[in-house]
Order: C-alpha cells, then sequence, then structure tokens
C-alpha cells in the first residue's frame, strides 16, 4: 500500500531551487504512518514547494525510482536491516539525492549512513518543519554539487588520456639536416570533439632516404586512437629496424587485425620512401586518398593505378609501390580524408580530390599546410566533422 502526499504553497522561496517552476519531487521511505504524517505537517507549517510520495518499505521505493530530486529514508524499514536499504535505495537513486532519518538513539547510524554514500542525515524529534527544508534542499544541492565535481573529474580525465593518444599519434619527425623539409598539420574533428584515429610520422633511415607515413583508422574514440598510436609506432620499428617497404604493410595488417577491437576496423594508410638525393620516391598507397605533387607546372594528384586496398580488409590483399620521379623545387602534400570531406554547395557534393587539386593552385606555396586548411574552412559548407592531419614535404636541395 501506497500513500501520497502532496502540499502546494505559492509563495515559495524561489532562491531555493533552480527549478522554480515545478515543485520539488520527494520520496518519503517511511513505515510508521505517524512519523510519514509528521513529516509533511512540517513541510506544510513551512510552505514548502515539494511533491512528497510515499513508500513503506525499501522494496516498495525501489519501484518507484528514480524520478525523485530527494529522497527521505527511514533506516528503520521491516525489509531493511541496517544500512542495507541504503545501499538498496542507492543502486536505484539515480540523480536523487538521499536525506536519512535516524531515531534519537541511532545518531552514530546517521554518520555511517554518510560514509555509505547518503549526502545527509537528521534525528527525528530534533527537526522543525525549517530544518527539514533546510536538509532537503542542502542534500539535493549537494548531490548536484558532487554529480558536477564527478562529470568535471571524469571530463579533465578525459582530456589527459586524450592529450597522451594525441601525442602518441603525432610524435616528433626523425629528420637530418639533409632531409626535405617537413611541415605538418593536425585539427580534431569539431562536431565530435573526440579523437580519432588519424597519425602520421616520419624517419630518416640508415640510407638518408626520409620515409614517412600518414594513416587513418576508421571511426572516433579512444579505441581507434589507441590503434592508431599502435600502428604509428609499429611502423616507426619497423623502418627504423630496416624492413623492406613491401614487407612492412604485410606486417601492419598482421598488427591490426589481431589488435582492432572488433571485426571491420580497417586503416587507410600512405607511405612514402624519399630517395636520398631526393629525386625519386616510392609510394604506397592503402586506400588513402592520392598524395598532391607540386611543381612548376601545377599540382596534380598521383594516379591510384596502384593504389591497393586498405589495411584489414582483405587478409591476401597485397600493395606494390608507385616509382615517382621529383623534378627539382618538388613539394608533396599527403593529408587524411577529413580535408576532402566536407559539403561544398547547397547540395550533397564533396570537395573531393579534384577540388582539393584547385585550392592548392589557389594557394601560395610557401606556408601552404596552414594556408590550405584555412581555405577549404572557407570553402566548404558548416563544420569540418573529421580529423585531419596534412604533411607537407619539400625539396630542400
Amino acid at each position: 500500500m501506497r500513500a501520497r502526499s502532496v502540499t502546494h504553497i505559492r509563495s515559495a522561496p524561489a532562491e531555493f531551487w533552480h527549478e522554480r517552476a515545478r515543485q520539488v519531487q520527494v520520496l518519503l521511505v517511511e513505515d510508521d504512518d505517524g512519523d510519514a504524517v509528521l513529516v509533511t505537517a512540517l513541510l506544510d507549517e513551512v510552505g514548502a514547494r515539494v511533491d512528497v510520495t510515499r513508500a513503506r518499505t525499501a522494496g516498495d521505493a525501489v519501484g518507484l525510482l528514480p524520478g525523485f530530486d530527494c529522497v527521505l529514508l527511514d533506516l528503520g524499514l521491516p525489509d531493511a536491516s541496517g544500512l542495507d536499504g541504503l545501499r538498496r535505495i542507492l543502486e536505484h537513486a539515480g540523480q536523487a539525492a538521499v536525506l536519512v532519518l535516524t531515531g534519537h538513539d541511532d545518531e552514530e547510524r546517521g554518520i555511517q549512513a554518510l560514509a555509505v554514500g547518503a549526502q545527509d542525515y537528521l534525528v527525528k524529534g530534533q527537526v522543525d518543519g525549517s530544518l527539514l527544508l533546510r536538509g532537503i534542499r542542502y542534500a539535493v544541492e549537494r548531490r548536484r554539487a558532487e554529480d558536477t565535481h564527478r562529470q568535471l573529474r571524469e571530463e579533465r580525465l578525459v582530456a589527459q588520456e586524450t592529450a597522451r593518444l594525441e601525442r602518441g599519434l603525432l610524435p616528433s619527425p626523425l629528420l637530418t639536416e639533409d632531409s626535405p623539409v617537413l611541415t605538418s598539420r593536425y585539427r580534431p574533428g569539431r562536431r565530435r570533439m573526440q579523437l580519432g584515429g588519424d597519425f602520421f610520422d616520419a624517419v630518416t633511415g640508415t640510407d638518408g632516404s626520409l620515409h614517412v607515413v600518414i594513416g587513418d583508422v576508421c571511426g572516433h574514440g579512444p579505441d581507434e586512437a589507441a590503434l592508431g598510436v599502435c600502428l604509428r609506432i609499429a611502423w616507426r620499428t619497423l623502418v627504423l629496424a630496416g624492413q623492406a617497404d613491401d614487407q612492412v604493410l604485410n606486417t601492419l595488417q598482421e598488427l591490426l587485425i589481431h589488435e582492432r577491437h572488433r571485426e571491420g576496423i580497417f586503416t587507410t594508410l600512405c607511405m612514402a620512401t624519399i630517395a636520398p638525393d631526393q629525386s625519386s620516391a616510392a609510394v604506397y598507397i592503402a586506400g588513402h586518398p592520392s598524395p598532391i605533387l607540386i611543381d612548376d607546372t601545377g599540382p596534380r594528384p598521383l594516379p591510384r593505378d596502384r593504389a591497393g586496398l586498405p589495411l584489414g580488409v582483405l587478409t591476401e590483399a597485397k600493395w606494390s609501390a608507385l616509382e615517382l620521379p621529383l623534378p627539382p623545387g618538388w613539394s608533396l602534400l599527403l593529408y587524411t580524408d577529413g580535408l576532402i570531406e566536407g559539403r561544398v554547395g547547397a547540395g550533397s557534393d564533396r570537395l573531393d580530390v579534384e577540388g582539393l587539386v584547385d585550392l592548392v593552385a589557389r594557394c601560395d606555396r610557401s606556408g601552404l599546410a596552414g594556408e590550405l586548411l584555412a581555405a577549404v574552412e572557407r570553402t566548404t559548407v558548416g563544420e569540418l566533422d573529421d580529423d585531419i592531419a596534412i604533411v607537407m614535404l619539400d625539396d630542400s636541395r
């Protein structure tokens, strides 16, 4: 059996509550009829703008939760001994504050209730209407403060983890004085505000060749970012160990298949090896957007006749190199697909590679990476949702 008592007072103290337009929803868990009547009478006396719903047992209360601002809980219930009732209520309370009611000789148990998770306690017979209302208000506001503090702490931890992952995705390239000039830019997707799996790296081999990689793990979130870090570190390790370029992609695919957190996760990737004299490059494309070569004749995307599947799509996939002559004064632009997926115009058309080439042709080559990102943002409609990584290589001869 459940009894319901509702008290409405017009002149409620508005400063007590953030939500003045509605009454405070209170669940009174009390098996004693006299004590239940006393609680509602005390709140009536002070004009409390509350809506009191009564439950006689912890089991009844669990059936009504969540959906209340505050739970007034008697610790002496017929179906719960000691603090067991409080623990049951806390499991189902949701966002509700819990204010414990104890007897005259049981104040110590009220203190114990605070350690279990209650926001406050009151001793029966030692409260009037004002103290009861103040206790409810304090418990609600304390719970809100605790929730806010917990949320801020969680967001701070997420931000710290995101920063650690981003450092892993975007390391410091290992270059020499004779290496091509490398410029990079990275910008996380703005709508999701969540780190994705875009990564890049560059290392100089023992023979003076510059090895560069840029990749994109499909999806967004810490799992995808962690997988991107794993692939980036593995790539650097394999290159520094002297593994042949055509074997690096095979090893990365095997690693991806074993490390991905679910079936179907794949990675697009572009890898380039610039010869020590900077006159040629071997470029591997695994489902990735074509790099753009820039020279005195203008920008143009690299042909895709040697492009292969993304990593993780087909275990038997193979990749072959595009042998690319590099004219004096060359530049090579590598990027992830977030740079070309923005919408242009009123329809559903995307910027795509052709549109990016047009923008490159209109940008000054000095400082191209930063200027190009700004040009893409001006050209596309709305915010760019996906992460963007850009690596620009310039002939340093």
